[in-house]
């Protein structure tokens, strides 16, 4: 799974799976152990970051949008755009006769059932990464995802080119659809009790 192994004893190949965030610690501790880290971009990285936060954008969120893979950060990039979209919605529409500051806006905003279901989203395919990492990994398992593999190649027209992508982007549209309606509570809204 971390890549140190390219082949199994049987003689299959691993997949090897991108672990970013593990990949850059490593590199940093290996480079302040062995007294070669590259300080003149540790100190540059320090000074975008310092003009990025005199001119209001947050240097942690433009951090990880920069280091992550355009895979990873464009779901992150939709989903804030959801949620500039019903936070929206909920200042136009749900609070507008009420005088609240902006702060309290983002803490009802962070009281929405979107929120709880993003933070699924998050864990879900986490779960699922963890699944599949193990899948891949035990060789009793490995078989299944090989008879997948072969199946959907040989039957499924969309597996492979750039049809796949374009049947990847049907639940990924519904996920979206979903997460609107649920954060604008359309959908799954939680039940108020009354006092």
């Amino acid at each position: 799974i971390n890549g140190t192994h390219r082949i199994r004893p049987d003689g299959s190949a691993v997949q090897k799976f991108d672990a970013p965030k593990a990949t850059l610690m490593s590199y940093i501790i290996k480079g302040i152990l062995s007294r070669q880290l590259p300080w003149g971009l540790v100190l540059l990285g320090v000074m975008i970051a310092i003009v990025l936060e005199m001119s209001g954008i947050p240097s942690l969120a433009f951090a990880v949008g920069v280091y992550l893979p355009l895979a990873s950060s464009s779901p992150i990039f939709i989903g804030g755009m959801i949620r500039w979209l019903v936070d929206r919605y909920l200042r136009r529409e749900k609070f507008r006769d009420k005088d609240l500051t902006r702060e309290e806006l983002v803490a009802e905003g962070d009281k929405s059932s979107g929120v709880l279901l993003a933070s699924g989203y998050i864990a879900g395919g986490a779960l699922a990464g963890i699944v599949i990492a193990i899948m891949q990994g035990v060789p009793s398992l490995a078989v299944y995802s090989t008879r997948v593999e072969e199946w959907s190649t040989a039957h499924n027209p969309f597996f492979h080119g750039p049809s796949a992508n374009l049947l990847a982007l049907i639940p990924f549209t519904v996920l979206m659809v979903l997460l609107y309606l649920v954060g604008r509570d359309r959908l799954l809204a939680a039940k108020t009790i009354a006092r």
